[in-house]
């Protein structure tokens, strides 16, 4: 098969010691970031972002691929280790593998989510490999029309269901929009937004965006709780760091089951892994009140297991559908997207036939990536928890610094370091009020493409509305956005319900 063949040489162009060194840089790199609670993969993937422009394009996304998939793992490692989790996608996993920490079970439990994470990361992988090249030749048949419908599945789907507040999640995408609008209209050459001023005519730079919402606006949430008593205690992990025979076969299917979850997720822009995440922790809690004696609530390897398999899972067709589409279903590949374009590639339809020999090579280093996450989590999990132990002054000054230097290397603007502080009290404001951010990197980034095609296909038809709503591929995107937005509502009316 052309896809095996493919992947074949992109094995022989990865396989490099220097591309190796940063693969393996990468997910050292990420999951350390991923530990810190706050700092998930998302951030890290935006503090390196600047640093990485001097780098060739492969290796360069090749670490950041694996800075991605590391800091899923190391999101688990703080929530199983003080009940932290680094962020929500960790949310489920440390439910029950907090509980196996406390029972004398953290490498078990620690094994467990990197077992899991490399099963459901590899599986995804293998089906992006064999069916993302497909999803792109489909693609091929998108016209102006089918792209504002994607773009508006992606507005309304993420906005509504990565917050617990509809109206904060539009809010959030009404913010980025706005941002997108900065500067010169291509098109008819109006000014928008720029206020008069020259250094805004070309917009705002989205590295400076992603640095400032991500990275900034955390370093301002923590600096605001840096002194409160609520400080968890870091369990110890001492023991054997793997599974025993018994152990792998309750793991197994959960691992299994997690990954079915995970995979679908990918290519629905949801916001990232905290639905399918939470889905596989239902699941097995419901089977396991089926079983003659429950452990849920005392530590459950499979309540690690599943969460854990669907979140990686999650990731690795998230990959493929930014690949192939061109659609960022989560702010950690809304940020990879803007890794692409730093290098003058677009994702969609044509990379397969732009850029097809690094497209290949980067889909051969998420292998890699998961063998060396494998290597690198099972015996060294414990290590990485000590990062928590780091004094938050100082480990947030030096994110700040980095930030910073990150920036300016990128056009050396005094105007872009203001921009990042103004932009990092927008996110401080948004952490603080409960408003998303997901929502904001995808309305600047589809923003543009959005009003592109629904000029182009406006146009194209005279001016015709219904041009919108013209060919099948529309009318079931429509469909199932419909679809999705009523079962958000009722699901949130139901959970409504029971608190009372």
């Amino acid at each position: 098969m052309d896809q095996i063949t493919n992947l074949l040489n992109g094995f022989g162009d990865i396989l490099t010691p220097e591309n190796l060194v940063f693969v393996f840089v990468g997910a050292l790199m990420g999951t350390a970031v991923g530990v810190l609670p706050g700092l998930g993969s998302a951030m890290a993937v935006a503090l390196l972002l600047p640093l990485t422009a001097s780098l060739d394009p492969l290796a360069a996304l090749a670490m950041l691929s694996a800075i991605y998939f590391g800091g899923l793992f190391g999101d688990s490692i703080a929530g199983i280790l003080m009940n932290t989790p680094g962020n929500s996608t960790a949310i489920a996993s440390s439910l029950e593998g907090h509980r196996m920490a406390l029972s004398g079970q953290a490498p078990q439990a620690l094994a467990t989510a990197a077992l899991g994470a490399f099963i459901g990361g590899i599986i995804s992988t293998l089906i992006v490999v064999f069916f993302a090249p497909a999803l792109a030749d489909a693609a091929v048949k998108f016209g102006p029309a089918e792209y504002f419908a994607l773009a508006v599945f992606a507005f309304v789907a993420i906005a509504t269901v990565v917050s617990d507040s509809a109206i904060r999640g539009l809010a959030a995408l009404a913010i980025g929009l706005a941002i997108a609008m900065v500067g010169i209209d291509q098109p008819t050459g109006t000014e928008r937004f720029t206020f008069g001023l020259r250094t805004l005519f070309d917009g705002i730079d989205i590295v400076v965006l992603t640095v400032a919402l991500l990275a900034l606006g955390e370093v301002f949430h923590q600096a605001s709780r840096i002194g409160r008593s609520d400080e968890a205690k870091l369990l110890p992990t001492k023991g054997r760091p793997f599974l025993s025979r018994a152990e792998f076969r309750q793991a197994l299917p959960a691992w299994l089951r997690g990954t079915g979850f995970g995979v679908p997720f990918g290519v629905i822009p949801v916001g990232g892994a905290e639905v399918p995440t939470f889905l596989s922790y239902g699941t097995e809690r419901a089977l396991d009140r089926r079983r003659a004696e429950p452990t849920f609530g005392n530590g459950s390897i499979q309540g690690v297991a599943g969460p854990e398999a669907a979140g990686n899972a999650t990731a690795g067709t998230a990959m493929g559908a930014l690949l192939a589409l061109g659609l960022p279903t989560s702010a950690t590949a809304a940020v990879m997207l803007i890794a692409f374009r730093q290098y003058g590639m677009q994702p969609g339809p044509l990379l397969f036939e732009r850029n097809a020999d690094i497209v290949w090579a980067l889909l051969a280093s998420l292998f890699i990536g998961m063998v060396a996450l494998l290597i690198l989590n099972l015996p060294l999990a414990p290590m990485w928890a000590q990062l928590l132990k780091l004094p938050k002054a100082y480990l947030y000054a030096g994110i700040s610094l980095l930030a910073s230097f990150g920036v300016y290397a990128t056009a050396a603007s005094t105007t872009d370091l203001l921009l990042m502080f103004g932009l990092g009290l927008l996110g401080f404001a948004m952490r603080r009020y409960d408003v998303p951010i997901a929502p904001v990197l995808i309305g600047v980034i589809l923003g543009p493409l959005a009003e592109y095609n629904l000029r182009d296909a406006m146009g194209n038809s005279g001016n015709d509305p219904f041009v919108l709503v013209s060919s099948p591929i529309t009318i079931v995107l429509y469909v199932l956005l419909a679809a999705g937005v009523v079962w958000g509502l009722l699901r949130r009316r139901r959970a409504a319900s029971s608190d009372f």
